[in-house]
């Protein structure tokens, strides 16, 4: 157990913090303080004298230049600023996601910070000046991967936020079954109801955050987006994917030549590999649907299944970890909603000893007033302490049980990956449904054309059509199975990773907590072990 002093004649606070811990109180005018019985009771560290000014009003408390707010100012929840009583930093430099511990332990190391925000004015024909802009921000970039040049590579650049929106995009696509983070949402509605600036740090914030968790991935962080990325001067070079409408207007040029079964246009092989839900394919995404309804509402047994019983065991499991992440994630919010509370309700009460005395101090008429004055002050000392300490807990209780805000974020990149499985099987499914029913048609034709005598020349020539569509139609499944093993091949690396790391971020994360809650409950303790020497005396007054 630690041990941070007994009977003292001040607390011993970590040095780092001296300032901050220290007893905010003076002593009386006579240079003395006079504890129980008119006797001298221990020095006080003297910075700022409540006693000696007015009370100050609440508002006056959260004044920046106010000396209360120290103490009483509620403490971020998404920042932890005081020194933690465990070792461990409970994360891989400052990400909030999981990441491979080879990563955090080895001499590799991708940094990214994002800072200095400018605001650049759209170069349009804008009517109203200033109405239409956006803000760019500077990526800086320190590593020795070998992917950026080897060690001592360190650059940046300027980027805006649709280039971090291309930038997912293209992630998503490339690395589909991979657990990839989530970029932070547009938040247009947000922006207008917030003040500009505060709005734009929020977001700058978002978006460090975001770079530092693709970079902690061990696939993602050497892949040739990100680095272009991050190294690429001037506009990003990254394709952007094309705008929904435009997919949409091609998929429609495309259907009528489907829909009077042309070979070439009845299976896209680049495209098949992607989910449909791109709308360049219009009569793929109709097939996929009716494949999907089928498989969900007739009950039919579809040709090709998910036989990997292991895989689907493991996806329930976690549905039902998601869902104890979140209930579990409110009562962590509930306890530091509680412990700040506590804590500024403990330094209000310290507050309210202070004016109490005051007043004492002041209308004393006798000496017994005098002494009750000095041990009420005493009080407010170990209140104010013992407020600054929650304070300092909860900082800490914040940092460390985060770690299940953030492990909700990675649920919902894997609910992704499953996505992009599920799709990639569908595809195969319904290809499948595809060559079924060409079989079927070709064998029927075949059959009816050889009824008559020297054949059918329009039901050869439709037959010549389907088997040229049969055959992409192969090529096109053999690409779709190709990409749906490729997909559960990365299901399942990332699945062993995920449990790896959530063993060790979650033993990481009791620790801290475990450790600080003791550590804080021990230094709280010995302040008021203190009191209680300086006023052992009651107990023989009254005896």
């Amino acid at each position: 157990m630690m041990s941070y002093g007994d009977k003292e004649e001040e607390v011993d606070l970590n040095s780092s913090h001296e300032e901050m811990e220290s007893l905010v109180l003076d002593d009386p005018p006579d240079g003395k303080s006079h504890g129980r019985n008119g006797q001298l009771s221990r020095p006080v560290t003297i910075n700022y004298d409540p006693l000696l000014s007015s009370s100050p009003s609440y508002a006056d408390r959260q004044s920046p230049d106010s000396p209360f707010d120290s103490f009483l100012e509620p403490p971020s929840y998404a920042e932890a600023i005081f020194t933690s009583f465990d070792s461990s930093s409970n994360g891989r430099d400052g990400s909030p996601d999981f990441s491979s511990t080879s990563n955090a332990l080895s001499s590799e190391f991708l940094s990214i910070s994002v800072t200095d925000p400018q605001r650049m004015d759209e170069l349009n024909n804008s009517l109203v000046p200033g109405g239409s802009g956006y803000y760019t921000y500077l990526i800086t970039t320190t590593t020795n991967l070998p992917e950026y040049g080897g060690p001592g590579s360190e650059f940046g650049v300027r980027r805006r936020f649709k280039d971090v929106v291309a930038l997912s995009d293209r992630l998503l696509e490339s690395y589909r079954g991979f657990f990839i983070p989530m970029r932070p949402d547009k938040n247009v509605v947000e922006s207008q109801m917030m003040q500009k600036q505060e709005f734009v740090e929020q977001r700058r914030v978002a978006l460090e955050k975001y770079l530092r968790k693709l970079a902690l991935h061990p696939v993602i962080r050497r892949s040739e987006e990100l680095r272009m990325f991050l190294e690429a001067k001037g506009s990003l070079p990254l394709v952007r994917s094309t705008d929904v409408a435009s997919r949409m207007l091609d998929g429609a040029v495309k259907l009528p030549r489907q829909l009077f079964g042309e070979p070439a246009a009845a299976v896209d092989l680049q495209e098949v590999v992607k989910p449909a839900k791109g709308g360049r394919d219009l009569l793929r995404i109709f097939k996929e649907l009716k494949q999907s309804m089928t498989n969900d509402w007739v009950g039919a047994k579809p040709m090709v299944v998910e036989e990997d019983k292991k895989f689907l065991e493991k996806k329930g499991k976690l549905m039902d970890i998601e869902q104890q992440l979140g209930e579990v994630s409110q009562q962590a919010e509930s306890l530091v909603k509680a412990q700040q509370d506590i804590g500024e309700t403990m330094g209000e009460l310290g507050l309210a000893f202070v004016k109490l005395s005051k007043f004492e101090t002041e209308e004393a008429t006798v000496e017994s007033q005098r002494v009750r004055a000095a041990d009420m002050k005493n009080l407010a000392t170990v209140a104010v302490k013992a407020s600054r300490l929650y304070r300092e807990l909860n900082s800490q209780t914040v940092k460390h049980l985060d770690k299940l805000h953030d492990y909700l974020g990675v649920m919902l990149a894997v609910n992704g990956a499953f996505s992009d499985r599920a799709s990639a099987l569908l595809t195969v499914q319904t290809l499948s449904s595809d060559l079924s029913s060409l079989h079927t048609r070709i064998e029927r034709l075949e059959v009816a054309s050889s009824k008559i005598f020297g054949g059918d020349r329009s039901r050869l020539r439709k037959i010549e059509e389907l088997k040229d569509t049969l055959r992409i139609t192969e090529d096109a499944k053999t690409r779709a199975v190709t990409e749906y093993d490729r997909i559960k091949e990365n299901n399942r690396s990332e699945l062993e990773r995920l449990d790896r790391e959530m063993q060790e971020d979650f033993t990481h994360m009791l620790k801290g907590f475990v450790l600080n809650q003791v550590g804080y409950a021990e230094k709280m303790a010995n302040v008021w072990e203190s009191l209680a020497e300086e006023t052992r005396d009651y107990q023989k007054d009254h005896s």
